[in-house]
């Protein structure tokens, strides 16, 4: 009985520990291997070496893939927190109705990815959205057809990306806001420091774990992005807005090519693991005050 007692946090906690060892870096360790395997449509187990890597690496579409992903990365991060940032420096100015505004800029965050792409696929549409609309005003010559061009179809990604997740980065940097040390402001204030010159040398200097951890949580979702751009452009135009996440995708369910889909799948994780790595490094070595 007494042993029992002991161990039931242990014996509560075993299944979801073995489900994850199962479901989760079993299924990593399964994708591993059969990205060094010849699969196609059904899985094979014989060793064959990097050879997926390397058809990886030279297929033209891979390579859309990648640099896609580094604009709609790098620019989705980038417009996100500056745009968080913004709101969150507005509402940390204690005006009126901040809690109405605070739900409308998280509204968006509350919505699936599905829903924000079909949404904004209907405002970008040429034939219906602004473009339509604007025409409608009598401004014939207007043209706002990002959605159906190659090279700026990506960037209408980025739009309803920004949309959604600006609100999450805004909350984050609020919190952070309202936790400097009001009688630094004050301080400030009585010396006669602009406001500007108190967000900009003195609270936001002292947010660079708040900035760390929203580039984290951004960058993640954009290299996992996938449903967004399958609700809003499907990839296309051709495959002009592929991003890693629907390439696996249709080299695993489309293309019938498993050890590619493997392959890309991997080298996803890699890229998150140079990023995630890092930061628990800098988050969980020991610090010694001097």
């Amino acid at each position: 009985m007494e042993w029992l007692e002991r161990n039931v946090p242990k014996l509560v906690l075993a299944p979801s520990f073995v489900a994850i060892l199962v479901f989760v870096y079993g299924f990593i360790a399964w994708t591993a291997w059969i990205s060094l395997t010849r699969s196609r449509l059904m899985p094979r187990y014989e060793f064959e070496g990097i050879g997926q890597y390397e058809r990886l690496f030279a297929a033209p579409r891979w390579d859309v893939a990648m640099d896609n992903l580094f604009i709609f990365g790098g620019l989705f991060i980038v417009i996100s927190m500056v745009i968080g940032l913004m709101l969150a420096i507005f509402l940390d100015q204690r005006i009126r109705a901040e809690g109405v505004l605070r739900t409308v800029y998280l509204y968006p965050m509350a919505l699936s990815l599905i829903v924000t792409g079909t949404a904004w696929k209907w405002i970008l549409n040429p034939g219906l959205g602004i473009q339509a609309t604007v025409r409608s005003w009598g401004f014939e010559n207007f043209t706002f057809d990002w959605l159906i061009r190659p090279e700026m179809a990506i960037y209408t990604i980025v739009l309803a990306a920004v949309w959604q997740a600006s609100g999450f980065v805004m909350a984050l940097f609020l919190a952070g806001l309202r936790s400097v040390d009001t009688e630094i402001i004050r301080a400030a204030q009585v010396d006669g420091i602009p406001t500007h010159r108190i967000y900009s040398a003195i609270i936001i200097p002292t947010m660079a774990p708040i900035f760390l951890s929203a580039f984290i949580v951004l960058a993640h979702l954009a290299i996992k992005a996938f449903d967004l751009v399958i609700a809003l452009t499907n990839g296309g135009p051709g495959y002009a807005t592929d991003l890693p996440a629907t390439y696996m995708y249709a080299m695993a369910f489309s293309r019938g090519d498993l050890g590619q889909a493997a392959a890309s799948a991997m080298v996803m994780m890699m890229v998150i693991f140079a990023i995630v790595v890092p930061y628990l490094y800098s988050e969980l070595r020991p610090r010694h005050d001097k």
